[in-house]
C-alpha cells in the first residue's frame, strides 16, 4: 500500500510503499477512501508540540474507508460498512472521564496519525469500538473533514452555550470555522464570522452569517461590542490576536472557547475584567464517539454543507505549503481510491 509517512521533523514526507498490516483481535482494517488534511497534522510532522509522535509514523485522523477485515472480538463493527477514524483512536474506558461521557479527556488515550499511525494511506488499523459509522448517502470526501473539522466545532458550540436568541463570534472561518458557522446557525445564534481573508469573508457571507468581520481593518472587539457583545465566541484562528480579539468581543458573562492549537499559543487574561465580568475561557478538544454520530446525522439531513477539494496523497508536501499559506478557502481532502 501507499502511505505519507514522516521519518524526521525538518524533512517532507516521504510517499512509500508499505505491508498491508494485519488487524489484531480488536481491531479492523480499513481501505481507506478519504482523509482530511489538519492543521494538527502539520503540527505532528513538525514535532511543533510539548510532546512528540514517536518516528516513524503516518499522520491522519480524518480517514473515512470501507471495513475488509475485523478481528476476532470486534462485535459492533461489520465487513464491508463504511466507517471513520478520528482523532480519538481509543480510551481506557474505566477512568473517571471515560465513563462520564468525556472520552477525549483519557489519560491513556491514544490519537490516530499521532501516537498511532493514521490515514495518510491506502489502508489503517482502527480499535473496533471506536471506528464511528458513516450513514448510508454522505459522501466520502465529506465524511473525512466532518470527523475532525466538524466535530471538533460542532463539539466547541455544544459546550459555549449557543441557543436561539445569543449571539456567537466565529473567529477564522477556515476548514473548521465554515463549519462551525453552519452549526451556529443551527442552534439558532445570531452569527459574527471574523476572518482576514477576502475569500474566506465572502464564504461566510455565502453561508449566512449575519455579519462579517475583516481583522485586517476594523477593530473586531469594539464592532462586536456595539452589537451587544458575543455571548460566546470560538477561538478558531491560529493566531494570539485572535485570541486577545475574542476575549474582547464578550458580553458580561460571556464564554470563549478555545479550539486552535498555536506552536506558541498564549493568551494572558486581566484577572480583574475576567472576575468582575463574570467572563469563562474554556478548551474545547475534538468530541465523542456520540458527538461524530450526530454530525453525520446533521449531514446527512441536508443541514451542512463541506467547502472542500480535493488531492492526490503524493501531493502532501505542497498541500501543507498551501494550508500554511493560508490559501486554501477550507478544507483539504485526499482522495485515496484511485
Amino acid at each position: 500500500m501507499k502511505a505519507a509517512v514522516v521519518h524526521a521533523f525538518t524533512e517532507p514526507l516521504a510517499v512509500e510503499d508499505r505491508p498491508v498490516p494485519t488487524p489484531d483481535s480488536r481491531q479492523v482494517l480499513v481501505r481507506l477512501e478519504a482523509c482530511g488534511l489538519c492543521h494538527t497534522d502539520i503540527h505532528a510532522a513538525r514535532g511543533d508540540w510539548p510532546v512528540k509522535p514517536g518516528l516513524p509514523f503516518v499522520p491522519g485522523h480524518e480517514g473515512v474507508g470501507i471495513v475488509e477485515a475485523i478481528g476476532e472480538e470486534v462485535r459492533h463493527v461489520r465487513i464491508g460498512e463504511r466507517v471513520a477514524i478520528a482523532w480519538l483512536a481509543d480510551a481506557c474506558g474505566r477512568c473517571d472521564h471515560c465513563v462520564a461521557g468525556r472520552e477525549t479527556l483519557c489519560l491513556a488515550q491514544h490519537n490516530s496519525g499521532y501516537s498511532v499511525d493514521g490515514a495518510y494511506a491506502e489502508y489503517a488499523l482502527a480499535h473496533g469500538d471506536y471506528v464511528v459509522p458513516v450513514p448510508d448517502g454522505v459522501d466520502p470526501l465529506d465524511a473525512a473533514p466532518l470527523t475532525c473539522a466538524g466535530v471538533t466545532t460542532y463539539k466547541a458550540l455544544k459546550v459555549s452555550g449557543a441557543r436561539p436568541g445569543t449571539r456567537v463570534l466565529i473567529s477564522g472561518i477556515g476548514g473548521l470555522g465554515h463549519l462551525a458557522l453552519q452549526y451556529a446557525r443551527i442552534f439558532g445564534a445570531e452569527t459574527i464570522a471574523v476572518d482576514v481573508t477576502d475569500e474566506k469573508l465572502a464564504l461566510a457571507r455565502e453561508l449566512g452569517a449575519d455579519h462579517v468581520l475583516d481583522a485586517r481593518f476594523q477593530d473586531v472587539a469594539a464592532e462586536v461590542q456595539a452589537l451587544g457583545g458575543a455571548h460566546a465566541a470560538i477561538a478558531l484562528a491560529v493566531s494570539n490576536d485572535s485570541f486577545r480579539a475574542a476575549y474582547g468581543s464578550l458580553r458580561r458573562g460571556g464564554t470563549l472557547v478555545l479550539v486552535a492549537l498555536p506552536a506558541d499559543g498564549t493568551l494572558e487574561l486581566p484577572v480583574f475584567d475576567t472576575v468582575l465580568n463574570g467572563t469563562s475561557v474554556i478548551g474545547s478538544i475534538v468530541g465523542t464517539r456520540e458527538d461524530l454520530a450526530e454530525v453525520f446525522r446533521l449531514h446527512s439531513l441536508g443541514r451542512t454543507r463541506v467547502i472542500r477539494e480535493t488531492r492526490r496523497l503524493d501531493e502532501v508536501n505542497g498541500c501543507f505549503d498551501e494550508v500554511l499559506s493560508g490559501k486554501v478557502a477550507a478544507r483539504l481532502v485526499f482522495d485515496l481510491r484511485a
